[in-house]
Parts: C-alpha cells; structure tokens; sequence
C-alpha cells in the first residue's frame, strides 16, 4: 500500500513529491510569516547590534545543516523516512509558536536553533523521500517541482504577514511581531496533519547493511563539497537584503514586500531550472549559479536607486533557485541507494558549517566599514566557487 502511494503522478509528478511539495508550502507560509520580520525585532525589540545580530542570523542558517549528514544516516541504517520528516517539522511549529514569549536575543537564538534542529532532523530523510520517489533521471524535476511550492509559500507567508500588520497596526511594534509569531503556527499544524494522513514512505526500502564503497571516497564529490564550503562562504543571510532595503530609506513593510518578491522569483524559476538542469547538466547549471550569485551581490552592493534594488532581488532569487534545488539533485544521482541520506545530508552539513562564519564575517564588515563591502565580499566568494567548479567532471 505505501508503495503504491508512493508510485501515483499528479501531472508527471510523484504524489508523494506532490504531497511533500504541499507540507512544504506550509510549513514555509508559516516561516516566511516570521522571517520578514525577525530583522526588525533583533534590532527594534530585542536591541541587538549590528555584529550581534548578522552572527546571530547565520547561526540560525547554518545550525540546521549540522544535524543533516547525522539524521540522513540514520534514516539510512533504520529504513525509514517519515518519522524523520514528522518529528522535524512538529519542532519547527513548536519552536516558531513560543517565540511569541522572547524577552532577550539569546533565548530567540535558543527558539530559532530548535527549529533549525528540526530542520535538520527532517532535511536529509525529506530529500532522501522525494529522490526514492522519483523517476529516474527525473530528480531535477522533482527537486524543482518541490523548491518551487517550499517557495511559493515563501510567497504567500510576507503577504499574510503585511496583512496581519496592517491588521494590529494600532498595537505597539512589539505586541504587534508577538502575534505575528503565535498566528504562524497555523499553516503550520496543517502541514504535520498532511504528513500524519497522506504521505508514504516511498520508493521501496532502504538496505538495512550499509555495504559497499561510500561515494563520499569518490575524489569528485569531495572537490564538489569544497566548492560547495567556498560558496557558503559567500551566502549571506536573507536579512541582509532587507536591512540593504531599509538602508535606502524603505519602511519594514516595504521591505517584506522587496522580500515577498525575491520569494517569488524563486519559486517561479525553481521547477523550470530544476527540469532544465535534467538534461543541460546539473554541475553546469550549479556552477552558472555562482556566477548569478556574484552578480546579485554586486547589485545589492551598488543599488543606490529602486530600479537596481528590484535587479538584486531578481537576481538573488534566480540564484537561491539554483543553488537551494540543483545541487540536492546532483548529490541524489550521485548516491547509492543505500545512503541517499547519508550523501544528501554530508551536502547540507558542510554548507551549513560555512554559513555561520559567511554571516558573522558579512555582519563584521557591516558593523567596521558598510553594507557594501559585505556584499562585494560576497561576489567575491561566488567568483571563487565559479573559477574552482569549471574543473570538475559533469556526472550522470
């Protein structure tokens, strides 16, 4: 029976991609409700500066992918992906919820670290789900398909939050986010309710015996894994777009909208890049991506007018498309099927080890000369990753 869920297609597309699509254009509304307004609050309520507040923005980017390798391979060695991806997402609703309760910076980063721990509890075995559901040679499609509803609730998470502070504007700022966080809640208790009832485990199982050679020995991956640490080191956290934004003079409404179209950029370009990259090749489209990565960052570095403002965004989104859809897909094809998770995860874990210093160092520079250099650090970084990925072989 699970089986056969797992086999069913909506539009050419798995029903358990489909389904997991859905939990993810949930569980992301819920997210993309708070976000937009988690920069404002560090700095507004909470009082915390600029270093403080970019470091603590890249410690909750990058605490999630150092649980991914760990959860992906125990997922391997039990079988199993559902439990994962429930448990992961019941912490993330939990944790967004009591941020409602925040008093100091360090018991927000505490809230925002246990929902980047479910994330990472769920990451890996998700991703592991959606590549055993996928036809073969199709992952791009699926990981595209699935990137874009994560991200279309990206889109419609800001434009509910707009609305709820248009809504509870006549309350202070503070009461007024505290609400915000409590509300957030909701898409996302629907989201476990889709994984409790509809989803299966998919595309048969798991060998219980990790046997054979791991593909992290293959001297490939390892190259592509430190291309992947150099253009980590590059990726600034999105709240440096949106303090870019307030910077030039926009309100924190403004911003969300700025926010809300980078979001959906994104989730127009993800299924389209994600079924392209299918057949042009999925290391050339990751490394097109650096590139797109080190443009977006100049544009945001020289934006001085809206006309420029609204490039950068354009461009960060087609690139978060890239790089946040292509390379799950490439490591999925690369893996045996005995350690999809394991593989999968070994990715996120060493991007997220680089995120943190990526934002600490991106928040220092803010802090000692501008915004600028934090971005044209950033180009940079992306430049590098494009010159070192051109060597590496293109895999099937």
């Amino acid at each position: 029976m699970e089986k056969e869920g797992a086999d069913k297609k909506i539009a050419g597309i798995s029903w358990n991609v489909f389904l997991l699509g859905i939990v993810s254009f949930l569980n992301d509304m819920s997210s993309e409700m708070i976000n937009p307004i988690v920069p404002s609050y560090l700095i507004e309520v909470l009082d915390a500066g600029k270093l403080l507040s970019g470091s603590v923005m890249g410690a909750i980017e990058s605490m999630s992918s150092l649980f991914k390798v760990a959860f992906g391979y125990v997922s391997d060695r039990f079988r199993k992906r559902k439990a994962f991806v429930l448990a992961g997402y019941t912490l993330s609703v939990i944790a967004k919820g009591a941020l409602a309760f925040t008093r100091h910076w360090w018991d927000f980063l505490t809230l925002r670290a246990l929902d980047r721990v479910g994330k990472g509890i769920r990451t890996a075995p998700r991703n592991a789900l959606i590549a055993e559901s996928s036809e073969r040679g199709k992952t791009g499609k699926s990981f595209g398909f699935h990137r874009m509803m994560d991200t279309f609730g990206a889109v419609a998470g800001p434009l509910v939050a707009i609305a709820l502070i248009e809504l509870l504007q006549r309350l202070s700022k503070e009461t007024m986010y505290r609400y915000v966080f409590l509300l957030a809640m909701v898409p996302g208790l629907f989201s476990l309710l889709v994984i409790v009832l509809f989803v299966k485990e998919g595309g048969g199982e798991v060998k219980k015996k990790i046997e054979g050679i791991s593909t992290l020995k293959d001297r490939n991956l390892q190259l592509f894994l430190a291309v992947i640490a150099v253009g980590a080191l590059g990726r600034y956290s999105y709240a440096f777009t949106m303090w870019k934004a307030q910077e030039l003079g926009y309100t924190v409404v403004q911003s969300i909208g700025f926010y809300a179209l980078f979001n959906l950029i994104y989730a127009l370009s993800a299924y389209p890049i994600g079924t392209y990259s299918d057949d042009f090749g999925k290391k050339r489209t990751i490394t097109l991506g650096f590139l797109v990565a080190a443009l977006a960052a100049l544009a945001f570095a020289y934006a001085r007018d809206l006309y420029t403002l609204i490039l950068a965004f354009i461009l960060y989104g087609i690139y978060i498309a890239i790089e946040d859809t292509v390379p799950r897909a490439y490591m999925a094809d690369l893996a045996r099927e005995y350690e999809k998770g394991t593989i999968i995860g070994a990715y996120h874990t060493v991007f997220g080890l680089f995120v943190l210093p990526a934002s600490v160092i991106a928040g220092w520079l803010w802090q000692v000369r501008s915004l600028e250099a934090a971005f044209l650090y950033s180009s940079a970084m992306n430049v590098l990753a494009f010159v070192i990925m051109l060597p590496i072989r293109e895999r099937s």
